[in-house]
């Protein structure tokens, strides 16, 4: 089975300037990166090194695309990731980007909170297309599309049954709690309507039309699979059945059918 993912990751995918609880995981991400959170009249420095205490050596225009990410810190892989608590990850340093434009005329370090995934748009741009401060319910959102481009990620870079996302261990991270004796057997399946999978996701990004109704968040992911274009439509809200009431997955829909 070959599997190739170009829509969000980890979120890291993820970022979108939201905290980096659910930024991108080092190893799977997008093809490209974009600026985000800057002011019209303002540029994102780029450094010498992941701090702002290194030198400023360029910058970036507030609306600068096409970026390509060489690496980040700290450096976080997906075993490592899911092994750590949320308190553990929300105590990690501020993390860092190397990023490079895509003529290779600029490069340098940058703060991951200003980047987000190119092929994501953002909630709720002002009447120039330009990005600006967004409210509780838009960050919801955005962690909804994150959380959503983890699983796909998570998927795709498992190394064992205990790194499957769909395995007991790893699904209340993702799923409703309810919900994770029924994803056992499950996978590709969920997330590509099929068991085999050749192409690649083209966007994950909150449903334009209606986000977001009476707490339940709805989240697209347009991907090919043998050069048919395809959705998986992702619903998600708070499960109050887990500590802290988290965003979690609780229905996945594909060619009109409901699964699990």
């Amino acid at each position: 089975m070959r599997r190739l993912m170009t829509g969000l990751a980890l979120s890291c995918a993820a970022v979108l300037a939201a905290p980096m609880a659910r930024a991108e995981i080092d190893g799977h991400g997008p093809d490209a990166w974009r600026v985000t959170g800057v002011a019209r009249d303002d540029v994102l420095n780029m450094r010498m090194g992941p701090g702002t205490e290194y030198l400023v050596i360029d910058s970036l225009p507030p609306d600068a695309r096409g970026l390509e990410q060489i690496t980040c810190v700290p450096l976080l892989i997906p075993s490592i990731y899911h092994r750590l608590t949320d308190a553990q990850r929300e105590n990690l340093p501020p993390r860092w980007c190397l990023m490079r434009s895509s003529d290779f005329s600029k490069a340098g370090w940058v703060a991951q909170r200003f980047l987000m995934e190119d092929g994501l748009e953002e909630i709720h741009p002002d009447a120039d297309g330009a990005a600006v401060e967004t409210g509780p319910g838009d960050t919801m959102i955005n962690d909804a599309a994150r959380l959503v481009g983890d699983l796909y990620a998570a998927f795709e870079t498992q190394r064992s049954a205990v790194e499957n996302p769909f395995g007991p261990t790893l699904a209340p991270d993702y799923f409703f709690a309810g919900m994770v004796p029924e994803l056992a057997g499950h996978g590709a399946d969920l997330l590509y309507g099929a068991q085999d999978f050749q192409g690649e996701i083209t966007r994950i990004a909150p449903d334009p039309d209606q986000p977001m109704l009476q707490g339940m968040i709805t989240v697209n992911v347009d991907f090919t699979n043998f050069g048919q274009p395809n959705r998986a439509i992702f619903r998600l809200r708070a499960d109050s059945a887990q500590p802290g009431a988290p965003l979690r997955i609780f229905d996945i829909e594909i060619n009109g059918q409901s699964l699990p």
